[in-house]
């Protein structure tokens, strides 16, 4: 994905033919115009099932990575760096049905990360995302980090 090329439409497209999406059946149902929101699901099917008859936990983390990632790059532009630096996820109940979760990224947040790179440091934002099951009652959260600055002059 180039910076100039943001098009939500072919986006979701090729997340959705993603190998790792496909085979685990993550949908991408919703890209915002302005990249501040991203929303997926995932059925409950034979293909991300676990030993145990809920959704493998994997394919739970997949849902939300690398979206993050994908919105701070558009929202901040070509003048920086942006990497998904770290994760953790709490898995807090079995998966069962269609889990959901929603990525966003506020004007307050990017505002966040151009003051704190605004002298050339790294900035290291942090969001807690949830997927929720069909009940909207929380699966797991997971604890993004990412890593970003200001491109260096050449």
């Amino acid at each position: 994905m180039t910076h100039d090329a943001w098009n939500p439409e072919a986006l979701q497209a090729r997340l959705q033919s993603y190998p790792p999406y496909a085979g685990a059946g993550v949908l991408v149902t919703y890209i915002a115009a302005d990249a501040s929101e991203i929303r997926v699901e995932m059925p409950l099917t034979e293909e991300n099932v676990n030993y145990v008859g809920t959704h493998f936990g994997g394919s739970l983390y997949s849902m939300v990575d690398p979206h993050l990632m994908f919105l701070m790059m558009k929202r901040l532009g070509p003048d920086y760096v942006v990497w998904d630096k770290e994760a953790t996820i709490d898995f807090r109940k079995p998966g069962l049905g269609t889990v959901r979760a929603t990525i966003r990224i506020t004007e307050e947040e990017v505002e966040a990360v151009r003051s704190a790179t605004a002298a050339g440091d790294k900035d290291l934002p942090q969001w807690t995302l949830e997927i929720l099951d069909e009940k909207h009652e929380v699966v797991a959260t997971v604890l993004k980090t990412l890593y970003v600055r200001r491109k260096r002059e050449s």
